[in-house]
């Protein structure tokens, strides 16, 4: 049962139909195979099962929030007050890419959102400055992945919806992991840098009173992470009532910056329920599937499978990160949480793991994911920015900062307060 279910969804995907519809086929093909019962027959009860969800009304606050950002024009003011900052480093505006990534996932929640934004801003610079391509690019790539990791993130509101944990918990565990990984790209970029110079480009210089001057365009986007998180912390908001708060300030912050036109508000609106849309299929086909799974008893059949194994709990967290490693190779990676988390997360806590800490491990191994070929979702995001050249590139490019992911892992592993800490000082 679990090997045709494996070999049906590889099947549906390898035939490009979409994540959503694929997860909603493969929930009608296995009813007939292994259940008497017309389990179709509650896939309305179970679309609204899966949607009505109060939480999840923060996932297209979050993605507005992002579109005004970056219709408004603030994110390139605040690369160029990034490389004002941070191009003296080896690497130039490599480094850039990384911190202006850190800064608009603390204000965006979508890693392809936050790829696009700074990728749109920053390519141009590779011909300018004579910066190695495909390393360039993969430090796009790499830096769009934090924007699932550090909060506000709408996927780590997607595993608190899952597994019934709490989001702000999940959003303090992410803080330190999250300017971590952004350290670690940093030092891959220096590393291959000092090994080859040329890689580097030529110096981009700032005078430090430009460097001061530049602090204004790093306001906005610090406004509303304060705004956002800070009133989840201070209790004076849940975090869908944050979002709101977030895309009320990103809209004043670009009135009072005179951004906001129809066209501007138009194209906000029209991205914004075209990612919902595409995220909610998602969620409601994947929610439906895991109706049909359980009922077939293949839920059961995958946990006492696993469990019979009697491994210790080290010995599963590797196979857990294999596991995740090789499906993000071949699965888009909200699907593959949605499809993966009802299984996993009960399992790996049994076992003794804390769901928090967990939740972010998972995540880290879905920002993996996102730069991993042939799905890795963020790579066809930079190719998409890109008006020659082939996706290879991207891909070698991504490939030291994927090792930069292990590490964390890794670290993860042989600490946890580095996740846990942050939650239990303020949780």
């Amino acid at each position: 049962m679990v090997g045709v279910a494996l070999v049906l969804l590889l099947v549906l995907l390898g035939v490009c139909i979409p994540v959503g519809a694929a997860l909603g086929l493969l929930g009608l093909i296995l009813e007939p195979l292994y259940s008497s019962l017309p389990l179709a027959r509650a896939m309305g009860e179970m679309a609204w099962g899966s949607s009505n969800e109060f939480l999840l009304v923060a996932i297209p606050l979050f993605v507005m929030l992002g579109e005004i950002l970056l219709r408004a024009g603030f994110a390139q003011r605040m690369y160029e007050a990034m490389a004002k900052w941070l191009s003296w480093l080896p690497g130039g505006l490599m480094h850039a890419n990384i911190g202006a990534s850190t800064v608009f996932a603390a204000t965006s929640g979508s890693s392809v959102a936050t790829a696009a934004t700074v990728g749109t801003v920053a390519l141009p610079q590779i011909k300018r400055f004579g910066y190695n391509e495909p390393l360039f690019l993969g430090s796009i790539a790499a830096g769009g992945t934090l924007g699932i990791l550090i909060p506000p993130s709408i996927n780590l509101v997607i595993y608190g919806v899952l597994t019934n944990t709490s989001v702000p918990k999940l959003y303090l565990a992410g803080i330190l992991p999250g300017i971590l990984a952004a350290l670690l790209f940093m030092a891959v970029i220096v590393a291959a840098c000092l090994w080859r110079p040329a890689w580097g480009g030529e110096p981009v210089r700032a005078s430090w009173r430009e460097r001061f001057a530049s602090l204004v365009h790093l306001l906005p986007p610090l406004a509303i992470f304060i705004l956002v998180v800070g009133s989840i912390y201070a209790g004076l908001a849940t975090p869908t009532e944050a979002a709101a708060l977030g895309v009320v300030g990103a809209l004043v912050l670009a009135l009072a910056a005179r951004r906001v036109s129809w066209q501007m508000l138009r194209e906000v609106a029209e991205n914004t329920m075209r990612s919902t849309a595409m995220i909610m299929l998602i969620v409601i086909a994947a929610g439906f599937l895991n109706f049909v799974m359980s009922a077939i008893g293949l839920t059961d059949a995958i946990t006492s499978s696993v469990s019979g194994l009697g491994w210790p709990p080290m010995a599963m967290l590797v196979a857990m990160v294999v596991f995740y490693v090789i499906l993000g190779c071949f699965m888009e990676t909200l699907s593959m949480m949605i499809t993966t988390i009802p299984i996993v997360a009960p399992i790996m806590t049994a076992l003794g793991f804390d769901p928090i800490w967990l939740g972010i491990v998972i995540i880290v191994l879905v920002e993996t994911a996102l730069i991993t070929p042939p799905v890795g979702l963020n790579l066809f995001v930079v190719q998409s920015l890109r008006k020659s050249g082939s996706i290879q590139a991207v891909i070698v490019g991504a490939l030291p900062f994927v090792v930069a992911l292990f590490v964390v892992i890794a670290l993860l592993a042989l600490a946890p307060d580095l996740a846990l800490w942050l939650p239990r000082i303020f949780g």
